[in-house]
């Protein structure tokens, strides 16, 4: 593998890795609230989407303007693994050892909004409250669960390395 792609892919991993847990950082600081608000999760895509983009560019023009399909989705997925793994970790090290209360406390806040769209939308009692039942029952911040979501966001991030790999990849002149 070249070491560029190495490299780079391993660094911005980091980048990416230290942004989520700062992002993280500053929710749980702010407002737990936050961790169920869907416009911060849009802004956290963003932000890693342009780091996504800054890093094919970079690795692009350091390999002389020519990158491969595979070159340019090799880099984006190595850092995604390592960003997503740092996050996981973190998520894991926060809501398991330092703070299992704030880990309550979004629980009983993620129930309230889901009741409250549930509602919102008309479903009937019995099904919000069998959904209530198995949110509440469920540990989001579980290994296992921890685990699941790290695996899901990977493939999200592949399937974005693909359309970022292709749209950076080195145009042939040869044409097939």
């Amino acid at each position: 593998m070249n070491e560029i792609i190495k490299k780079n892919g391993v660094t911005f991993g980091i980048i990416l890795g230290l942004f989520s847990v700062l992002f993280t950082t500053a929710i749980y600081v702010i407002d737990l609230h936050l961790f169920t608000s869907w416009w911060i999760g849009i802004v956290s895509i963003v932000i890693a989407i342009t780091i996504g983009v800054v890093l094919v560019s970079k690795t692009k023009k350091q390999m002389g303007g020519n990158i491969a399909f595979k070159e340019a989705f090799t880099v984006y997925f190595i850092a995604a693994a390592i960003g997503s793994l740092i996050s996981t970790l973190f998520y894991y090290i926060l809501f398991n050892f330092i703070d299992t209360q704030a880990k309550e406390t979004i629980k009983e806040i993620t129930l309230k909004y889901t009741a409250d769209m549930m509602e919102k939308f008309g479903a009937p009692a019995a099904s919000v409250n069998e959904t209530m039942q198995k949110l509440a029952q469920t540990d989001n911040y579980s290994l296992g669960n921890l685990m699941l979501g790290f695996a899901v966001g990977l493939v999200i991030q592949a399937i974005f390395g693909l359309i970022l790999a292709a749209i950076f990849k080195t145009r042939s002149n040869q044409g097939l």
